[in-house]
């Protein structure tokens, strides 16, 4: 069974899952280089229809992570009348006229040229409109490996189909939704409108907020007016948030809220981190408030969450030191982005019943360059370039001796976070390479922390009631011995969003790991996403030498070659001369 999941909207992605397992599954930015790119996504599904070796024609199902089709998929699939869903479809005239008229002037409508094809469906496919949040609900339930056990399922963001929040009973591997909540419940909205009055964008750049709330103090009441309340699992106060300005800027909508300027003076007037910490504090409260009696009265410790705002480490940790849990699972790509895995696996399990749900495998669901690509590439370019036998050990030894390395490998990750095939490392044993990355390399701001990935052996040693986290979904706290040994990856608030590395999942970045703690003692290599901030993670070997030569990076490890900074190769030939001289 084939099922292409297609998320058309913000965050635009595609993933294909065959046989109950997801192939492929990629946002359409990494090939637009358009951070939460809103176009239709051509190329995340050209690629997942080449990965699994099918064509359109092949896909049995196709589901969209919404309750009725887009009108924009009737402009880029071929669509057989007899296998149109009997659900009632929005905008009915627009996409009856497209279809009679393919020349079409209507510019709400594409129209494609002759060299863009459609994707034709035969008439065995069918089309399955899956309500939105029940995708953010099956992305969690259909990942956990949670087979036939009872848990909770909670799915909070924005709002996706006028609902913002919706707790869900996991049993018997069915998902029953208990309640949902309109979109004046949406502390997803509350936390967006924050980040705008504080002049970061809506929908993008809300870890801002949560990376500098450690900074300030909260300031309770203040902001009373713009957040929605909850109270013992019941919704009690709900926000008019009103409709949302939107400007389309190449490809990604940027938002506008009109409480957002209503905020702007609490801003001044508490000050940037003061208003970051209510607003963080607000949140975990009255997610809290929403989340735990709801666990409390199904009689659960375990948890599934997915939806944006679960992108939220910090309250993902007080829910886990809330000792009310002993599972707690978040899909790790749990934004919109997610959509498309979550609506396909939902439809192959409403199909198969009886399979088996496993437990994700990893994220690596990417594209994915050969030695013999890299190579082409290098040469084409004429630059310089060193083959290592071991990558791995060379990464780990310019690690030891506090260069930054630019570390690409094998298939990319899917999701916001790089796990170690796209990434940025450094040594986390100065507190100023912390400064150093921000400033020179991903050209952000000062406070934003970084990752510690560790193999997953060690992990006891550093963190405080730990439980498995591959993901970097949630933060933890560190071991007070640890704090000073790895501080440029310890937040100001004593925290870590850890990356726990497994040999079996990972092993070539498992192996540098290692080889890094046999030389400093530590195993834990701070981690970043190999972007600099606003663009994308690479996707491409073109992208990763760019963003290389453009930064202040001083190694690049990819796959088996190594391209090094001028100032380390003349570091290098002094270290050659000198072991020669004592030789």
């Amino acid at each position: 069974m084939i099922i292409l999941g297609v998320r058309h909207g913000h965050d635009s992605s595609a993933a294909i899952v065959v046989d109950g397992q997801i192939v492929a599954d990629v946002q359409e930015e990494r090939f637009t280089r358009q951070k939460n790119d809103t176009s239709f996504p051509i190329n995340a599904i050209n690629y997942c229809l080449k990965t699994a070796g099918v064509s359109s024609r092949d896909i049995d199902i196709l589901a969209i992570p919404n309750s009725v089709i887009q009108e924009q998929f009737f402009s880029f699939f071929d669509i057989p009348k007899k296998i149109l869903p009997s659900k009632k479809i929005n905008f009915k005239e627009k996409i009856k006229k497209t279809i009679i008229d393919p020349y079409s002037q209507d510019k709400n409508l594409p129209v494609l040229p002759l060299y863009q094809k459609k994707f034709k469906l035969s008439e065995k496919c069918r089309i399955e409109c899956i309500d939105h949040h029940l995708s953010h609900a099956a992305s969690a339930a259909y990942t956990s490996g949670l087979d036939r056990e009872k848990a909770l399922i909670v799915t909070m963001d924005g709002s996706g189909e006028n609902v913002s929040n919706a707790i869900w009973r996991w049993e018997n591997n069915k998902i029953e939704k208990l309640v949902s909540f309109d979109r004046t419940s949406s502390l997803g909205y509350f936390y967006s409108t924050a980040t705008e009055a504080m002049m970061w964008r809506h929908g993008s750049d809300e870890w801002k907020v949560m990376g500098l709330a450690p900074y300030g103090k909260p300031q309770p009441g203040i902001l009373k007016e713009f957040h929605p309340e909850f109270k013992d699992g019941k919704f009690v106060k709900g926000v008019d948030f009103g409709n949302f300005g939107r400007w389309n800027d190449h490809g990604a909508n940027h938002y506008h809220s009109q409480l957002a300027a209503k905020m702007v003076p609490l801003v001044e007037k508490l000050g940037r981190e003061n208003f970051a910490a209510e607003a963080q504090r607000v949140s975990e409260e009255q997610a809290l408030n929403l989340i735990l009696p709801w666990l409390e009265k199904e009689g659960v410790t375990k948890i599934l969450c997915a939806g944006g705002f679960f992108l939220n480490v910090k309250l993902n940790k007080r829910l886990w030191y809330s000792d009310k849990l002993d599972f707690q699972w978040i899909y790790p790509n749990c934004g919109d982005s997610g959509l498309a895995v979550g609506s396909a696996l939902y439809a192959y399990h409403k199909h198969k019943p009886e399979a088996t749900i496993k437990k994700l495998d990893h994220l690596y669901k990417g594209p994915e360059f050969s030695d013999e690509e890299i190579k082409k590439i290098l040469d084409d370019k004429l630059l310089d370039y060193e083959f290592s036998e071991n990558p791995s050990k060379t990464a780990a030894q310019y690690l030891s001796r506090n260069l930054a390395v630019a570390w690409f490998q094998g298939r990319m990750e899917t999701g916001p976070r790089a796990l170690g095939h796209r990434s940025i490392l450094m040594s986390p044993l100065r507190a100023e390479n912390k400064d150093i990355i921000n400033k020179k390399i991903k050209f952000r701001e000062e406070f934003r922390p970084f990752t510690p990935s560790m193999i997953y052996e060690k992990h006891t040693d550093y963190i405080i009631k730990p439980r498995d986290e591959e993901y970097m979904v949630s933060s933890f706290e560190v071991k007070e011995e640890k704090k000073d040994k790895i501080p440029a990856v310890v937040h100001v608030d004593g925290t870590s969003r850890p990356n726990m590395v497994k040999k079996e999942i990972n092993p070539g970045y498992h192996e540098l790991i290692k080889n890094f703690g046999e030389i400093t003692g530590e195993y834990v290599v701070l981690n970043t996403s190999f972007n600099i901030k606003g663009e994308p993670i690479v996707l491409h070997p073109r992208e990763a030498i760019k963003c290389f030569y453009d930064t202040g990076l001083d190694v690049l490890v990819m796959g088996s070659y190594v391209l090094k900074k001028s100032h380390v190769k003349h570091l290098d030939n002094k270290n050659q001369d000198e072991s020669r001289h004592k030789e």
